[in-house]
């Protein structure tokens, strides 16, 4: 087992992260960047290295500057959360060439499964069912008109790398893919580094359900059932549950073994997640996967009883996964507290916490790093807390999370409380029955 660990990340995952490692008799290290010298993790870790300014690339995405972070320490071991370097092939080559373990899978498989483009291929031979489209990268304008016409419209441009809905582009008719074409690649290269891109069939208001997954070193993958995430904004999630309205036990055992199937074919290590997108005829997509833990693992862990950032740390160490059983209970559902105005076409809103109370009582956690007198930095991801409750049915997590959501109190800055509270009493979201337009018709009252 490894004596010390190097957490490459910041907020409420790092701190996430640090109490399992603490449970475990693990000594940690936070890095941290200037602005975040009064963060919670800092405090928290048995060590804590500056690595640099509040600019990203200058501290938690300066490779070199963590690699040094961990041999100054002597971590034998480094977890890098969500974001960030999480899904970098780069940074877990290096950490590998520097005798340092990357908690998570391999550079090669990172390869492979986070460029979209090799996925899908690495997919179909799997027998796992992806979305018809091009069968590689579209390198030109008439390729990429021939793929539309023989796809059907609409189609959707999306970036190979990368995700959160930056460079898609949906096109509904010939001539608008020029258009969209020369934008998807633009966006994509700003924001990955990498222009590359591919067309798919545009499946309309379909439904987002992922699979979470582990692997261990020896061979043995299991999964840990569906979380539904079709609640989104511009393809970024707002709120996920376990089990998913639309899914039921045939439907779940047929998307298990495909998301079992899908990690297994290139002999996957530690957690990871496919992401499926459902229609309306209970016919499911492979769309992408993430080789990481993600943001909505809380809800899993709660109906599973299973410390998934545990899970992780065991695999990396060589545990084997053979004869574990993990029994589902409940439903689970997470919202995500971002520093956020929805008021305002959800615009950020940093700034200094004067109050900040969070809910309690049974079946409520409240995963954060923030307190009274934190102030949220403008510098990196919006998130502030997710809120997580559990209960026997779905009707009783609802009405727990509005309950919930009612006591989580935060003053001097605007959060997506209120507009969670609102989700929580309507009536489509209760009654189950909703797809990813959800929140296209749904309007927030002020």
């Amino acid at each position: 087992m490894f004596k010390k660990i190097l957490v490459a990340n910041r907020g409420e995952i790092a701190l996430r992260i640090m109490q399992t490692c603490r449970e475990m008799g693990i000594s940690t290290v936070a890095v941290y960047s200037t602005v975040d010298a009064e963060s919670i993790h800092v405090r928290y870790a048995d060590e804590a290295v500056c690595i640099g300014p509040a600019l990203s690339r200058e501290s938690y995405l300066n490779i070199p500057r963590l690699i040094a972070a961990a041999e100054v320490t002597n971590a034998d071991a480094i977890h890098p959360g969500y974001g960030f370097l999480a899904e970098n092939a780069e940074f877990a080559d290096v950490c590998a060439s520097a005798n340092i373990k990357f908690i998570g899978p391999t550079a090669e498989m990172i390869n492979r499964m986070g460029d979209k483009n090799t996925a899908k291929s690495t997919m179909i031979a799997a027998g796992v069912p992806v979305v018809p489209g091009s069968p590689g990268l579209v390198t030109d304008l008439k390729e990429a008109v021939e793929t539309a016409k023989k796809t059907g419209y609409p189609v959707i441009i999306k970036p190979t790398a990368g995700g959160g809905g930056k460079g898609m582009r949906v096109v509904h008719e010939e001539s608008q893919i020029e258009k969209a074409l020369n934008t998807a690649r633009s966006e994509a290269e700003q924001a990955f580094g990498n222009s590359g891109v591919y067309i798919e069939k545009f499946l309309e208001n379909p439904r987002h359900v992922e699979i979470q997954i582990m692997s261990d070193q020896h061979g043995n993958t299991i999964h840990l059932g569906e979380r539904d995430c079709t609640v989104q904004r511009r393809h970024q999630k707002l709120i996920e549950e376990t089990p998913s309205p639309a899914v039921n036990d045939a439907l779940r055992k047929k998307m298990g073994d495909a998301a079992v199937a899908a990690a297994s074919a290139i002999n996957y290590e530690g957690a990871g997640t496919i992401e499926f997108l459902l229609d309306r005829h209970q016919n499911f997509y492979f769309m992408e996967m993430n080789t990481r833990i993600q943001v909505e693992h809380p809800v899993t862990e709660e109906r599973y009883d299973v410390d998934i950032v545990k899970e992780q740390i065991l695999a990396a160490s060589g545990e084997s996964l053979e004869g574990r059983q993990f029994t589902p209970r409940g439903h689970s559902i997470e919202c995500r507290i971002n520093a956020e105005d929805p008021e305002h076409m959800f615009r950020p809103s940093p700034g200094k916490l004067q109050v900040f109370h969070t809910p309690g009582g049974h079946g409520v956690r409240v995963d954060s790093h923030c307190y009274a007198s934190y102030v949220v930095p403008s510098n990196y991801d919006s998130m502030i807390a997710k809120l997580i409750v559990t209960a026997h049915t779905r009707e009783e997590a609802i009405a727990r999370m509005s309950r919930a959501l009612d006591e989580f109190i935060v003053v001097g800055i605007k959060t997506t409380i209120p507009f969670q509270k609102q989700v929580m009493h309507d009536t489509v979201f209760q009654s189950g029955e909703f797809d990813t337009s959800f929140l296209d018709t749904f309007r927030f009252e002020k």
